[in-house]
Protein backbone atom coordinates (compact mmCIF):
# COMPACT_ATOMS: atom_id res chain seq x y z
CA UNK A 1 0.00 0.00 0.00
CA UNK A 2 1.77 3.43 -1.17
CA UNK A 3 1.79 5.91 2.14
CA UNK A 4 -0.17 9.02 1.67
CA UNK A 5 2.50 11.97 1.08
CA UNK A 6 2.45 15.27 2.62
CA UNK A 7 2.96 18.05 0.68
CA UNK A 8 4.05 22.13 0.97
CA UNK A 9 2.88 23.60 -2.48
CA UNK A 10 4.88 27.12 -2.79
CA UNK A 11 2.71 29.69 -4.79
CA UNK A 12 -0.41 27.49 -5.03
CA UNK A 13 -2.54 30.13 -5.62
CA UNK A 14 -1.02 31.37 -8.77
CA UNK A 15 -1.81 30.22 -12.54
CA UNK A 16 0.07 26.57 -12.55
CA UNK A 17 0.16 26.44 -8.52
CA UNK A 18 -3.62 26.06 -8.12
CA UNK A 19 -3.83 24.22 -11.78
CA UNK A 20 -1.08 21.80 -9.92
CA UNK A 21 -3.13 21.46 -6.67
CA UNK A 22 -6.16 20.41 -8.40
CA UNK A 23 -4.20 18.26 -10.19
CA UNK A 24 -3.31 15.91 -7.53
CA UNK A 25 -5.75 16.44 -5.15
CA UNK A 26 -7.56 14.59 -7.76
CA UNK A 27 -5.31 12.18 -8.74
CA UNK A 28 -3.95 11.32 -5.00
CA UNK A 29 -6.98 12.40 -2.99
CA UNK A 30 -5.42 10.63 0.08
CA UNK A 31 -2.48 13.28 -0.04
CA UNK A 32 -2.42 16.23 1.69
CA UNK A 33 -1.21 19.76 0.48
CA UNK A 34 -0.82 22.82 2.51
CA UNK A 35 -0.65 25.68 -0.21
CA UNK A 36 1.93 28.54 1.17
CA UNK A 37 1.14 31.61 -1.23
CA UNK A 38 2.12 35.69 -0.10
CA UNK A 39 -0.88 36.59 -2.31
CA UNK A 40 0.60 39.11 -4.46
CA UNK A 41 -1.12 40.63 -7.26
CA UNK A 42 -0.97 37.11 -9.58
CA UNK A 43 -1.91 34.86 -6.24
CA UNK A 44 -5.76 34.15 -6.47
CA UNK A 45 -8.01 32.02 -3.91
CA UNK A 46 -10.99 31.80 -6.29
CA UNK A 47 -8.48 29.62 -8.24
CA UNK A 48 -9.28 26.84 -5.24
CA UNK A 49 -12.73 27.91 -4.24
CA UNK A 50 -13.71 24.29 -5.13
CA UNK A 51 -11.54 22.64 -3.01
CA UNK A 52 -11.14 25.28 0.48
CA UNK A 53 -13.19 23.08 2.73
CA UNK A 54 -11.39 19.61 1.81
CA UNK A 55 -9.77 18.36 4.81
CA UNK A 56 -6.77 17.48 2.85
CA UNK A 57 -6.17 20.70 1.76
CA UNK A 58 -5.05 23.79 3.79
CA UNK A 59 -4.03 27.77 2.55
CA UNK A 60 -1.31 29.51 4.74
CA UNK A 61 -0.41 33.26 3.65
CA UNK A 62 3.05 33.68 4.00
CA UNK A 63 6.08 34.55 2.39
CA UNK A 64 8.47 32.30 1.41
CA UNK A 65 11.46 34.38 2.64
CA UNK A 66 10.17 34.10 6.10
CA UNK A 67 12.61 31.70 7.47
CA UNK A 68 10.47 30.60 11.35
CA UNK A 69 7.34 30.53 9.33
CA UNK A 70 9.12 28.54 6.56
CA UNK A 71 10.65 26.05 9.22
CA UNK A 72 7.64 25.98 10.83
CA UNK A 73 5.43 24.59 8.17
CA UNK A 74 7.69 21.83 7.48
CA UNK A 75 7.67 19.74 9.72
CA UNK A 76 6.26 16.36 9.11
CA UNK A 77 6.49 17.26 5.44
CA UNK A 78 7.51 14.58 2.69
CA UNK A 79 7.76 17.20 -0.37
CA UNK A 80 7.72 20.92 -1.39
CA UNK A 81 6.58 21.22 -4.78
CA UNK A 82 8.28 24.93 -5.00
CA UNK A 83 6.30 27.39 -7.79
CA UNK A 84 6.35 30.00 -5.87
CA UNK A 85 7.58 33.21 -7.98
CA UNK A 86 7.62 36.61 -9.57
CA UNK A 87 7.51 35.88 -13.47
CA UNK A 88 6.27 38.46 -15.64
CA UNK A 89 9.22 39.66 -17.75
CA UNK A 90 8.12 43.41 -17.89
CA UNK A 91 7.43 43.41 -14.74
CA UNK A 92 11.32 42.52 -14.08
CA UNK A 93 12.35 44.74 -16.70
CA UNK A 94 11.07 47.81 -14.94
CA UNK A 95 11.79 46.50 -11.20
CA UNK A 96 14.02 43.49 -10.28
CA UNK A 97 14.11 43.76 -6.61
CA UNK A 98 11.32 41.76 -5.80
CA UNK A 99 12.46 39.18 -8.42
CA UNK A 100 15.81 38.59 -6.72
CA UNK A 101 14.18 39.05 -3.25
CA UNK A 102 11.29 36.06 -3.93
CA UNK A 103 12.91 34.26 -6.70
CA UNK A 104 16.50 33.62 -4.96
CA UNK A 105 16.36 34.43 -1.68
CA UNK A 106 12.97 32.87 -0.95
CA UNK A 107 14.28 29.36 -2.67
CA UNK A 108 17.48 29.58 -0.65
CA UNK A 109 15.21 29.73 2.92
CA UNK A 110 13.09 26.83 1.22
CA UNK A 111 15.94 25.05 0.32
CA UNK A 112 17.77 25.95 4.19
CA UNK A 113 14.30 24.36 5.44
CA UNK A 114 14.51 21.35 3.39
CA UNK A 115 18.14 20.55 4.20
CA UNK A 116 17.38 20.85 8.12
CA UNK A 117 14.23 18.27 7.61
CA UNK A 118 15.99 16.50 4.78
CA UNK A 119 12.47 16.99 2.77
CA UNK A 120 12.57 15.97 -0.74
CA UNK A 121 12.49 18.96 -3.27
CA UNK A 122 11.24 19.88 -6.57
CA UNK A 123 12.09 23.54 -8.35
CA UNK A 124 9.53 24.54 -11.10
CA UNK A 125 11.77 26.81 -13.42
CA UNK A 126 11.74 28.00 -17.06
CA UNK A 127 13.30 27.40 -20.57
CA UNK A 128 14.33 31.33 -20.53
CA UNK A 129 16.98 30.94 -17.98
CA UNK A 130 18.43 28.72 -21.46
CA UNK A 131 18.19 32.26 -23.26
CA UNK A 132 16.92 32.20 -26.96
CA UNK A 133 17.08 30.28 -30.01
CA UNK A 134 17.85 31.25 -33.13
CA UNK A 135 15.37 30.00 -36.00
CA UNK A 136 17.65 27.21 -37.24
CA UNK A 137 18.96 26.31 -33.54
CA UNK A 138 18.42 22.85 -31.89
CA UNK A 139 15.61 23.20 -29.15
CA UNK A 140 16.64 23.70 -25.82
CA UNK A 141 17.30 20.95 -23.65
CA UNK A 142 18.84 19.59 -20.23
CA UNK A 143 22.64 19.76 -21.45
CA UNK A 144 21.65 23.34 -23.12
CA UNK A 145 24.22 26.28 -21.43
CA UNK A 146 22.32 29.00 -19.04
CA UNK A 147 22.43 32.44 -20.45
CA UNK A 148 19.37 34.20 -19.59
CA UNK A 149 18.43 37.67 -21.11
CA UNK A 150 16.19 39.60 -18.31
CA UNK A 151 16.31 40.03 -14.90
CA UNK A 152 13.41 37.38 -14.54
CA UNK A 153 15.11 34.59 -16.86
CA UNK A 154 18.55 35.32 -14.68
CA UNK A 155 16.83 35.09 -11.14
CA UNK A 156 15.46 31.74 -11.94
CA UNK A 157 18.73 30.75 -13.79
CA UNK A 158 20.23 31.61 -10.16
CA UNK A 159 17.49 29.79 -7.77
CA UNK A 160 18.38 27.16 -10.41
CA UNK A 161 21.76 26.71 -9.81
CA UNK A 162 21.04 27.58 -5.78
CA UNK A 163 18.61 23.97 -5.89
CA UNK A 164 21.43 21.91 -7.66
CA UNK A 165 24.18 23.51 -5.34
CA UNK A 166 22.11 22.21 -2.29
CA UNK A 167 21.85 18.40 -4.35
CA UNK A 168 25.64 18.32 -4.42
CA UNK A 169 26.98 20.32 -1.58
CA UNK A 170 24.22 18.54 1.14
CA UNK A 171 22.92 15.77 -0.84
CA UNK A 172 19.22 16.94 -0.48
CA UNK A 173 16.74 15.23 -2.96
CA UNK A 174 16.01 17.27 -5.62
CA UNK A 175 15.12 17.07 -8.76
CA UNK A 176 14.16 20.60 -11.25
CA UNK A 177 11.98 21.10 -14.50
CA UNK A 178 11.95 23.85 -17.14
CA UNK A 179 8.76 24.40 -18.88
CA UNK A 180 7.78 26.00 -21.79
CA UNK A 181 5.22 28.85 -22.30
CA UNK A 182 2.18 27.72 -20.32
CA UNK A 183 -1.68 28.33 -21.12
CA UNK A 184 -5.27 27.64 -19.77
CA UNK A 185 -7.59 28.13 -16.48
CA UNK A 186 -6.38 30.62 -13.84
CA UNK A 187 -3.63 32.56 -15.79
CA UNK A 188 -3.38 35.94 -14.81
CA UNK A 189 -4.43 37.96 -17.71
CA UNK A 190 -1.28 40.34 -18.08
CA UNK A 191 0.18 37.08 -20.05
CA UNK A 192 -0.26 36.73 -23.80
CA UNK A 193 -3.38 34.22 -24.32
CA UNK A 194 -5.77 35.71 -21.37
CA UNK A 195 -4.79 39.34 -22.28
CA UNK A 196 -5.89 38.61 -25.77
CA UNK A 197 -8.81 36.87 -25.08
CA UNK A 198 -10.43 39.04 -22.32
CA UNK A 199 -9.62 42.08 -24.10
CA UNK A 200 -11.60 40.76 -27.40
CA UNK A 201 -14.63 39.69 -24.41
CA UNK A 202 -14.42 43.13 -24.24
CA UNK A 203 -14.27 44.47 -27.93
CA UNK A 204 -10.75 45.81 -27.26
CA UNK A 205 -7.23 45.56 -29.62
CA UNK A 206 -4.88 43.12 -29.03
CA UNK A 207 -1.36 44.30 -28.44
CA UNK A 208 1.46 42.58 -30.36
CA UNK A 209 5.44 43.42 -29.65
CA UNK A 210 6.97 44.25 -32.95
CA UNK A 211 6.23 42.05 -36.29
CA UNK A 212 5.04 39.34 -34.11
CA UNK A 213 8.08 36.94 -35.22
CA UNK A 214 8.50 35.72 -31.58
CA UNK A 215 8.49 31.94 -31.31
CA UNK A 216 6.85 29.99 -28.28
CA UNK A 217 6.67 26.80 -27.53
CA UNK A 218 3.06 26.54 -25.73
CA UNK A 219 1.77 23.86 -23.27
CA UNK A 220 -1.30 23.08 -21.84
CA UNK A 221 -1.05 23.40 -18.13
CA UNK A 222 -2.49 20.07 -17.00
CA UNK A 223 0.13 18.39 -19.68
CA UNK A 224 2.75 20.59 -17.35
CA UNK A 225 1.31 19.29 -14.27
CA UNK A 226 0.99 15.77 -14.65
CA UNK A 227 5.13 15.68 -15.88
CA UNK A 228 5.46 17.44 -12.85
CA UNK A 229 4.15 14.17 -11.19
CA UNK A 230 5.90 11.99 -13.07
CA UNK A 231 9.29 13.75 -12.40
CA UNK A 232 7.77 13.76 -8.53
CA UNK A 233 7.06 10.17 -8.75
CA UNK A 234 9.94 8.26 -11.37
CA UNK A 235 12.36 10.98 -11.71
CA UNK A 236 16.00 10.34 -10.88
CA UNK A 237 17.21 12.34 -7.41
CA UNK A 238 19.53 15.57 -8.29
CA UNK A 239 18.30 15.45 -12.31
CA UNK A 240 16.24 17.84 -14.36
CA UNK A 241 13.78 17.40 -16.88
CA UNK A 242 12.43 19.95 -19.99
CA UNK A 243 9.03 19.47 -20.22
CA UNK A 244 7.46 20.79 -23.67
CA UNK A 245 4.74 21.19 -25.39
CA UNK A 246 5.96 20.28 -29.04
CA UNK A 247 3.90 23.63 -30.43
CA UNK A 248 6.28 26.04 -31.56
CA UNK A 249 4.15 29.44 -33.48
CA UNK A 250 5.03 32.79 -33.95
CA UNK A 251 3.05 35.40 -31.26
CA UNK A 252 1.10 36.86 -34.91
CA UNK A 253 0.11 33.28 -35.85
CA UNK A 254 -0.92 32.75 -32.19
CA UNK A 255 -2.91 36.21 -32.36
CA UNK A 256 -4.46 35.21 -35.57
CA UNK A 257 -5.21 31.75 -34.25
CA UNK A 258 -6.83 33.53 -31.09
CA UNK A 259 -8.91 35.82 -33.67
CA UNK A 260 -10.24 33.28 -35.36
CA UNK A 261 -11.56 31.04 -32.98
CA UNK A 262 -13.33 33.86 -31.64
CA UNK A 263 -14.85 35.67 -34.46
CA UNK A 264 -12.94 38.80 -34.98
CA UNK A 265 -10.55 39.85 -37.95
CA UNK A 266 -6.91 40.96 -37.83
CA UNK A 267 -8.23 44.63 -37.60
CA UNK A 268 -8.38 44.23 -34.00
CA UNK A 269 -4.50 44.09 -34.01
CA UNK A 270 -2.54 46.68 -32.48
CA UNK A 271 1.28 46.60 -32.82
CA UNK A 272 3.74 48.01 -30.00
CA UNK A 273 7.00 49.08 -29.69
CA UNK A 274 9.01 45.80 -29.13
CA UNK A 275 10.13 44.56 -25.96
CA UNK A 276 13.44 45.07 -24.80
CA UNK A 277 15.54 42.01 -25.01
CA UNK A 278 12.93 40.09 -26.52
CA UNK A 279 14.28 36.48 -26.91
CA UNK A 280 13.61 35.44 -29.81
CA UNK A 281 12.59 31.84 -29.97
CA UNK A 282 12.06 29.17 -27.48
CA UNK A 283 11.60 25.70 -28.11
CA UNK A 284 12.18 22.39 -25.83
CA UNK A 285 13.48 18.64 -26.95
CA UNK A 286 11.59 17.12 -24.26
CA UNK A 287 12.96 13.83 -25.25
CA UNK A 288 14.79 12.66 -21.82
CA UNK A 289 11.28 13.07 -20.20
CA UNK A 290 9.66 11.22 -22.76
CA UNK A 291 12.30 7.91 -22.43
CA UNK A 292 13.08 7.92 -18.74
CA UNK A 293 9.48 8.66 -17.91
CA UNK A 294 6.94 7.68 -20.55
CA UNK A 295 5.54 11.39 -20.08
CA UNK A 296 4.75 13.37 -23.31
CA UNK A 297 2.40 16.22 -23.54
CA UNK A 298 -1.23 15.03 -24.92
CA UNK A 299 -3.55 18.06 -25.45
CA UNK A 300 -3.82 19.21 -29.12
CA UNK A 301 -2.94 23.17 -28.84
CA UNK A 302 -5.88 24.05 -31.01
CA UNK A 303 -8.28 21.88 -28.69
CA UNK A 304 -6.55 23.26 -25.33
CA UNK A 305 -6.79 26.74 -27.05
CA UNK A 306 -10.52 26.35 -27.51
CA UNK A 307 -11.16 25.05 -23.39
CA UNK A 308 -9.01 28.06 -22.61
CA UNK A 309 -11.17 30.76 -24.34
CA UNK A 310 -14.42 29.06 -22.89
CA UNK A 311 -12.85 29.06 -19.97
CA UNK A 312 -12.38 32.65 -19.94
CA UNK A 313 -15.65 33.37 -21.34
CA UNK A 314 -17.18 31.24 -19.02
CA UNK A 315 -15.48 33.30 -15.75
CA UNK A 316 -16.12 36.27 -16.71
CA UNK A 317 -16.39 37.45 -12.80
CA UNK A 318 -13.20 35.85 -12.62
CA UNK A 319 -11.04 37.91 -14.97
CA UNK A 320 -12.95 41.51 -15.01
CA UNK A 321 -11.81 41.49 -11.49
CA UNK A 322 -8.07 41.42 -11.92
CA UNK A 323 -8.18 43.89 -15.06
CA UNK A 324 -9.90 46.22 -13.25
Amino acid sequence: MTKCMKLIVTGGAGFIGSNFIHYWLNKNPDDSIVNLDLLTYAGNLENLKTIENNPNYKFVKGDICDKNLVSDLVKDIDLIVHFAAESHVDRSIANSADFIRTNVDGTRVLLEAARENNIRFHHVSTDEVFGHLKLDDPKFNEKTPYEPRSPYSASKAASDHLVRAYFHTYKLPITISNCSNNYGPYQFPEKIIPLFVTNLLENKKVPVYGEGKNIRDWIYVEDHNEGVEAIIKKGRIGETYCLGGDCEMTNLDLTKKILDLMGKGEDMIEYITDRPGHDLRYAIDFSKAKEELSWEPKTNFEQGLKNTIEWYKNNEEWWRKLKS
